[in-house]
């Protein structure tokens, strides 16, 4: 189960676009993270690289936490707000739950759950 000051400094490193640097120091070694219902990537080397290759097609990534965040034992939801603005102009606006279980003070399993239709950037 995560501290609560944990879980404040994730969502801090998230907020302040340190979006690989996250996967590296909150996720467990074999951490698996899953879209919707889309087949889980594994291992958190792998979730660092598609990580760092979805960034590295952005100019800029804007990331809100919605509060409250709900934690019941190993379990957290949080509600995010992503506003992405691509190299070559593109904008895109993600709005979804991700779905975590912590163990300890690292997350093991992330789903993220989100309508679809809101991945065609704008």
């Amino acid at each position: 189960m995560p501290t609560t000051e944990r879980l404040e400094s994730f969502i801090a490193a998230v907020e302040g676009g340190a979006h690989a640097k996250a996967i590296e120091d909150y996720y467990t070694e074999d951490a698996t993270m899953r879209e919707n219902q889309a087949e889980p990537r594994r291992g958190r080397s792998t979730l660092v690289a598609q990580e760092t290759a979805v960034l590295e097609r952005t100019e800029s990534v804007v990331s809100t936490c919605v509060r409250p965040v709900l934690v019941n034992g190993d379990h957290v939801a949080i509600h995010w707000i992503f506003e992405f603005r691509f190299k070559g102009g593109g904008r895109m606006r993600m709005e979804e739950i991700a779905w975590q279980r912590w163990e300890g003070d690292r997350i093991a399993e992330e789903q993220f759950f989100y309508d679809p239709a809101q991945r065609k950037p704008g």
